[in-house]
């Protein structure tokens, strides 16, 4: 029989964090891996036809909407990586494996007890809510 890791939500009530914003913060968090590759793809030479035509709706060029949702991207993956260096710089790591992958605390080696890692973990998502 396979063993299943069942995953709860925390509760943050006593820092004014509802559910519903605990979720947003959570789900925007497990977005940082693909918000990077997003960034890789963005790089690199657009191809479009040089004849004089417009071929969308929309203003400007390609690179620089590109480079304008790079900019956007790049900021969030910010505003996560220092909210966890905030939290606790001695196990940025391990809390950003934590909250962008939903790996658990006794899947990794972290160099601190479970109660006060999740202690750091809670106090990541209230500085998040703070900069959000």
């Amino acid at each position: 029989m396979e063993k299943k890791i069942r995953k709860r939500d925390i509760k943050l009530s006593d820092l004014n964090i509802s559910n519903a914003k605990y979720n947003e913060l959570k789900y925007f968090c497990l977005q940082y891996d693909e918000k990077k590759q997003e960034i890789q793809n963005n790089y690199g030479i657009r191809a479009s036809a040089r004849d004089g035509m417009t071929r969308s709706n929309t203003f400007g060029s390609p690179t620089e909407q590109a480079a304008i949702r790079n900019v956007m991207l790049e900021q969030d993956l910010e505003m996560i990586e220092q909210a966890a260096m905030e939290a606790d710089a001695d196990v940025y790591k391990w809390l950003l494996k934590s909250v962008t992958q939903g790996i658990s605390y006794e899947w990794m080696d972290v160099p601190m007890g479970r109660r006060q890692f999740y202690e750091v973990r809670r106090y990541f998502f209230y500085l998040l809510a703070q900069k959000r």
